[in-house]
């Protein structure tokens, strides 16, 4: 069976968390909500498909600790911020670090679900990927790592101490098991696959404090 769409509210004011629950379950989707980032971190199941909406300012770890508290434990769940304070500059680092996007309140709600929707699709995609990955080896997933950052089949096979026919093979097999060949796509799918750190040129947008 396949899990229901989950969308994790966290903010710390109440009438947010009930506002945002109204609308999400209006649209489908189901909602858990947490009233501090530390609870959400409690309780979360990451095998669970959706996305995170959260606040930035709250007492205790904010938004950013959550994000990167997440990032460390390998978990690519996309994150809309949510902020009444925010910065051109906060938000560009949210977006560089991966976020989905960034709002300043009040957001339209029509905007909101439309970003909803995009990281929920995104979440999917790295599902994917995860589940084909672990169609690897450890050493095909070690080999495609090194690919992926450009490192050529006779500077890995002196790294591993093999043959660099060795490497060709093991890089032949995990092509074939992925479906994908292009050293390009294969950056990319090691990078949704949490081997090597996101490319900058992520489509995740920001929308600039002051412009809702």
């Amino acid at each position: 069976m396949t899990p229901p769409l989950t969308v994790f509210v966290v903010d710390d004011d109440p009438r947010v968390l009930k506002a945002l629950r109204h609308l999400l379950q209006a649209s489908g989707y189901v909602v858990e909500a947490s009233a501090s980032a530390e609870h959400f971190l409690q309780h979360y199941d990451p095998d669970r498909p959706g996305c995170v909406i959260c606040d930035i300012a709250m007492p205790g770890l904010d938004g950013h600790a959550l994000q990167r508290t997440l990032k460390a434990s390998g978990c690519q769940r996309p994150i809309i911020f949510l902020t009444g304070h925010g910065s051109i500059s906060g938000s560009v680092q949210a977006i560089k670090e991966g976020a989905e996007h960034y709002f300043t309140k009040p957001v339209k709600e029509k905007d909101l679900l439309v970003v909803v929707h995009s990281a929920i699709e995104r979440d999917a995609q790295y599902r994917k990927v995860r589940q084909r990955c672990r169609s690897l080896t450890k050493r095909e997933r070690a080999v495609l790592k090194r690919v992926a950052e450009g490192r050529l089949n006779k500077q890995i096979a002196a790294e591993f101490g093999v043959t660099e026919r060795t490497i060709k093979f093991h890089r032949a097999n995990l092509t074939r098991k992925i479906g994908i060949t292009s050293p390009a796509k294969l950056s990319q799918f090691a990078a949704e696959a949490g081997l090597i750190a996101e490319h900058l040129g992520h489509r995740g947008s920001a929308t600039p404090p002051g412009t809702e």
